[in-house]
């Protein structure tokens, strides 16, 4: 009972951070002629109340595909029909269609809010809450940790994971719907670390089904299934080749219902596809924090390659950066690497693949959240830098104070509850930390002894003692000098972070460069992403077995 009061005080609190980032601005407001994600959402209720199913995605006078147009799968439209239907009841000014264009009233803005908010408290808190507590934890470890408010190490992660500020502003400040597509995607990695491979088939088709984007996260679910079923196992073929004929019933049966509304003709069905992979977009629109958006600063590669030339240089870079990690995946799916390839293929996908948004490096830290209580220090630092990279589409929906609010309580808060964050520092090499070497060179001394109990020379066991403890001497000493400059470079990533934030804020830049500081917040965390793809990988490879 205790324990889920617990869970109770913690899911409101959550609540009560997203409700007060609400009261802030929000993307497009009083911004016409395009208003925005909000009007989009909104344009999108209105739509889909007001026009026939196969006119959602086609360009017609009564739906502008130029202002707002459908661009993601056919569960957000339903979600929209949905929430157009509540919106018509309560005023049907509201969805209003032509009519209800850049409405910006306060009881409006108020529902819009409370249904990110019943969207995030339906999905999102228990998909958590479902990982969280559906994940093996020793009782040892659940007591690690121990505070006034007799919080266990899951309750802090728990709530770590909830008052993550990267999604909290873009869903409740910027205005969006990721948490739903985010919360069925984590609720699809718990399905799938206790077996239940079905189950988590069928969510991750529904997150999909609901945006596009969750591609980045299909390929390790892919060839994780594939590892664990695969019907090149002689012992248990049979079997295998059964799960996979299943689990396949279950994503192709699952993507027909989702779709049947649009298979009444090819016109139709293209209409929709055309519209969730908009290749004339171009590479980027903003500047975004990946290799591509990064080398246009140099070199302009959007002027040198045509639009095809460009998807397929991204096609070839983004799948030769994943590959690795799958095949790893597949040929040993075990679970802390099923966490890390989700956690290399969305990063892989963010850095290299076409059309990149801000906004997809949500998709990085979320799995990055569920690796959280394997290596702390490390998902710590990507999610600070996460958070910041969208700095300019916060500054352009003006909510740089609650920007520097929720991540400086982000950080303060983990600070406070895991003050032994820097003592979990990885080390490369075997990737053990500060304790685990000197447990080490231990075991290493009690073979030595064991080994001086036989008839040798008096000399011969002091030499054996002397060479061991200067092993152990050189061990420790390593560790805490490679854990001081880790420590080092830390703080020196967070000052860029404060010194980056506040001329971005603050500061006008030249004339001759209007975009100087929007381009050195991307390039800045470009460069702690790919260090962060290399060490994710790093941890993937040498990982020996399961801990989670």
């Amino acid at each position: 009972m205790k324990g889920i009061m617990q869970i109770i005080l913690i899911s409101l609190f959550a609540i009560l951070l997203r409700w007060c980032v609400t009261y802030h601005s929000y993307s497009g407001q009083g911004k016409p002629p395009m208003f925005g994600d909000y009007e989009a959402q909104r344009h999108w209720q209105e739509i889909t109340l007001n026009l026939p199913i196969d006119k959602w995605y086609t360009n017609t006078t009564d739906n502008d595909l130029q202002y707002w147009g459908l661009d993601y799968p056919p569960l957000s439209a339903y979600h929209s029909l949905l929430l157009g239907y509540i919106a018509n009841n309560i005023n049907s000014s509201y969805v209003k269609l032509h009519e209800s264009r850049g409405i910006s009233s306060e009881d409006h803005k108020y529902f819009m809010r409370l249904t990110v908010l019943c969207a995030d408290i339906l999905v999102y808190i228990p998909s958590i809450i479902y990982f969280m507590f559906s994940s093996q934890t020793s009782k040892a470890n659940e007591k690690e940790i121990s505070n006034l408010f007799g919080f266990n190490r899951k309750h802090i992660s728990l709530l770590i994971m909830l008052i993550y500020p990267g999604l909290i502003l873009i869903d409740h400040g910027h205005f969006q719907y990721n948490c739903v597509s985010l919360g069925l995607f984590i609720s699809t990695v718990a399905a799938m670390l206790q077996n239940s491979y079905i189950i988590g088939s069928f969510l991750f088709v529904v997150a999909l089904n609901y945006k596009q984007m969750e591609l980045y996260h299909a390929l390790p679910i892919f060839f994780y299934i594939l590892g664990k079923y695969s019907p090149l196992k002689k012992a248990s073929w049979l079997f295998n080749l059964k799960m996979l004929l299943c689990i396949s019933v279950t994503v192709v049966s699952t993507f027909a219902i989702v779709w049947l509304p649009f298979f009444k003709n090819l016109e139709i069905f293209t209409n929709v596809v055309s519209r969730l992979f908009p290749f004339g977009r171009g590479l980027f629109e903003d500047k975004v924090a990946n290799v591509w958006c990064t080398i246009n600063v140099f070199y302009k590669i959007r002027n040198a390659f045509t639009n095809i030339q460009l998807a397929k240089i991204c096609l070839i870079a983004t799948m030769f950066e994943v590959l690795p990690s799958c095949i790893n995946l597949y040929l040993n799916p075990q679970k802390e690497k099923f966490i890390t390839s989700l956690i290399n293929c969305a990063l892989a996908f963010f850095l290299f693949s076409f059309q990149v948004h801000e906004k997809s490096i949500l998709l990085v830290a979320i799995p990055v959240l569920l690796y959280f209580k394997t290596d702390p220090f490390s998902c710590f630092w990507f999610l600070i830098i996460s958070h910041f990279s969208m700095l300019p589409l916060f500054l352009k929906d003006d909510l740089f104070t609650p920007y520097c609010a929720t991540l400086t309580f982000y950080v303060c808060f983990i600070f406070w509850m895991c003050p032994d964050v820097f003592n979990n520092i990885k080390l490369p090499g075997n990737g053990n930390s500060t304790h685990d070497v000197r447990v080490t060179a231990n075991q290493r001394q009690t073979k030595i002894k064991v080994k001086s109990n036989k008839k040798k020379s008096f000399f011969a066991k002091i030499k054996r003692y002397i060479s061991c403890y200067y092993k152990k001497a050189s061990n420790v000493i390593l560790s805490y000098n490679l854990n001081l400059w880790i420590v080092v470079l830390f703080y020196s990533s967070i000052l860029g972070i404060i010194i980056l934030s506040i001329v971005s804020r603050f500061l006008k830049p030249p004339n001759r460069y209007p975009d100087l500081f929007v381009l050195l917040v991307s390039v800045y965390s470009c460069g702690h992403f790919i260090i962060f793809y290399i060490y994710f990988n790093y941890k993937q490879f040498c990982t020996p077995g399961n801990i989670l």
